[in-house]
């Protein structure tokens, strides 16, 4: 009898990942990884103690490579890159994008340590660097608003035929443009 193949942890939270970026996070149950693996379903349970402790780790992979497109983004404009990487994910990874932003998904949640870490970035932006902490917050929960929304079209197919990349960066940092300039008169009584 053939010794049986061993599987990393991080090989079956891969395996798993392409599961749900090719069929959504429902696919993903223990059979459909070790299917994907070509394994038998022990290798799984060695490594998680349920399903949703995978899809867990699925979630986590699935904001390293968010994070890994916001990266490879760095235009010198963090809030602009921010946009444009989540449009990228969305249209890189409509299922997933769907399943994590769309459907009411216990895996989310809208967590205040990374949001700070995003700030953190906002505050590198020149445009953004005279805001307040809480300031940048608002700022920032607009434009996600904003952005979430035509993610959603984009993941969904739902934008029209001649809105290519470089008409929804246009789009974006049109918005982004309007909400600090709302956000300057606010705090100074005008737009410069």
């Amino acid at each position: 009898m053939a010794p049986k193949q061993k599987f990393t942890k991080q090989e079956i939270i891969i395996a798993a990942f392409d599961l749900a970026r090719d069929k959504g996070l429902d696919s993903i149950t223990i059979r459909s990884v070790a299917q994907k693996l070509g394994s038998s379903i022990a290798p799984i349970y060695v490594n998680f103690n349920n399903i949703d402790e995978l899809i867990q780790e699925v979630v986590k992979k699935t904001f390293e490579v968010s994070r890994q497109m916001l990266i490879e983004q760095n235009s010198g404009h963090p809030f602009r890159d921010i946009g444009i990487a989540s449009l990228r994910f969305a249209n890189e990874y409509s299922l997933l994008y769907r399943d994590l932003i769309i459907k009411n998904n216990p895996h989310m949640k809208y967590e205040n340590e990374n949001i700070y870490m995003v700030i953190e970035q906002m505050k590198m932006d020149p445009m953004l660097s005279h805001f307040s902490n809480e300031e940048l917050k608002s700022i920032l929960f607009k434009m996600q608003t904003f952005q979430t929304g035509l993610s959603v079209m984009a993941a969904n197919k739902l934008l029209p035929e001649d809105c290519d990349d470089e008409k929804l960066i246009e789009i974006l940092d049109s918005i982004a443009e309007d909400i600090i300039a709302a956000a300057r008169l606010r705090k100074n009584g005008s737009l410069t």
